[in-house]
Formats: C-alpha cells, structure tokens, sequence
C-alpha cells in the first residue's frame, strides 16, 4: 500500500486544517487507517484512527472534540479534519494503513504501512 499525504500548512491559533490521504490499493476497506504525529525532539505519537468500514473510530485525548477523521473507500482516501488548532498540534503528521482486526488502533506497531509526512504548523 502507497500512501499519499496533503493538506499540511501554516496557520494560527483557532484555525482549521484538513488533511487528506491517498491510498493506491483497491483494497482500501480492509485497512484500518491512523493518523500518527512527530514534533521535534518527541516520539511518534498516535492522532486518530477508523476501521476499514468507518464504522469505529478513536481519537487521543489531546485532539478528541477538536478533530475528526473520516473516510472515502470509494474514493480510497482518508481524512483528518483537524478544527480549533493549538501551537502544541505542531507536528508532521503522517497517515498509515493497517490490515486485518481492529484490536490496538492506537499503537504504531499495528500499521506497517505509511505515508511520507505533510507539515502542520500553527503559531501563536
């Protein structure tokens, strides 16, 4: 699976940003997808994730209320709706796609596959 991130930018405090993700395989629906974010000097850090039918979701706490991901398997993409931004939402975030059972969405180890990145940045 290739993966296609897009939508990153600059903004400030109390804007909205949507990122987008592409994936290339036709069998987009059997994938769980997350989104995953690295600021400098900090570790990888779980964003939000939804099962291959959209039908479950999970978000950490530090975004839940102020983002939303979603999902297209027609148009096999993946999308990150991210409202109400903090300077601490700074990072390069990147998407993933995970086959098989919704067990641990929230842990790197369950996505083998990742996109290259896209920068968001949000200033004070």
């Amino acid at each position: 699976v290739q993966l296609q991130a897009s939508g990153g930018g600059l903004v400030q405090t109390g804007d909205s940003l949507r990122l987008s993700c592409a994936a290339s395989r036709r069998t987009f629906s059997r994938y769980a997808m997350g989104w995953f974010r690295q600021a400098p000097g900090k570790d990888r850090e779980f964003v939000a994730a939804i099962s291959g039918s959209g039908g479950s979701t999970v978000y950490a706490d530090s975004v839940k209320g102020r983002f939303t991901i979603s999902r297209d398997n027609a148009q096999n993409a993946v999308y990150l709706q991210m409202n109400s931004l903090k300077p601490e939402d700074t990072a390069i975030y990147y998407c993933a796609a995970g086959p098989g059972s919704w067990e641990q969405p929230s842990f790197l180890s369950s996505y083998p596959y990742w996109g290259q990145g896209t920068q968001v940045t949000v200033s004070s």
